[in-house]
């Protein structure tokens, strides 16, 4: 099997985000946001390109400020569009600000993105795959395993032997509440 440790370690683009975000459990909305727009935006793409335009997204989108993406206007859409430091695709752009209404209207709901995600825990993949097809835009198999296993819903981030695999072990992500073998299919 490869991994991202595999490459990441030491890379000067890979490796801070394999050292420091990947798989390490997020619970705050504007992270886990900022970490849903960027894997939809990844969709046919590198992961490389995103990291290299994180801090371009991070301005674009007023710092992944739920509120204020869910309150863009078509001009704000038509900048986003014309924005060169970001991913240019209209269903990318369109899937971020309805998803934004979709987190906060889970607010009222859930308590929470973070609350809402906690709520359906654990599924298996294909159920967090149904689940999140049915509750957001953009957002396929790829899409929303990667988005779980980067916030410590799903296993599978860091080799086993990696040291930062030990560090997450450390945080009791929620899938290891459940050990490898309840996410074996």
């Amino acid at each position: 099997m490869s991994w991202y440790c595999d490459y990441a370690i030491g890379d000067d683009l890979h490796g801070p985000y394999h050292d420091k975000e990947y798989g390490f459990p997020i619970y705050e909305e504007s992270q886990l946001f900022e970490r849903l727009v960027l894997e939809i935006n990844q969709a046919g793409l590198n992961w490389g390109l995103i990291l290299k335009k994180k801090d371009n997204f991070h301005k674009a989108y007023d710092g992944f400020n739920v509120d204020a993406v869910s309150e863009y206007s078509e001009k704000d859409r038509a900048r986003l569009l014309e924005d060169e430091g970001i991913i240019r695709n209209k269903l990318k752009v369109n899937a971020a600000i309805e998803n934004a209404k979709t987190i906060k209207a889970m607010r009222a709901s859930h308590g929470g993105f973070d609350k809402w995600i906690a709520s359906h825990h654990p599924l298996k993949k294909t159920e967090w795959i149904k689940l999140f097809k049915k509750t957001f835009k953009f957002t396929g198999g790829e899409i929303t395993g990667e988005f779980l296993m980067s916030i410590g819903y799903l296993p599978g981030t860091h080799s086993p032997e990696c040291p930062i695999y030990k560090k997450i072990e450390k945080l009791s992500p929620a899938w290891m509440e459940q050990g490898l073998e309840f996410y074996q299919e």
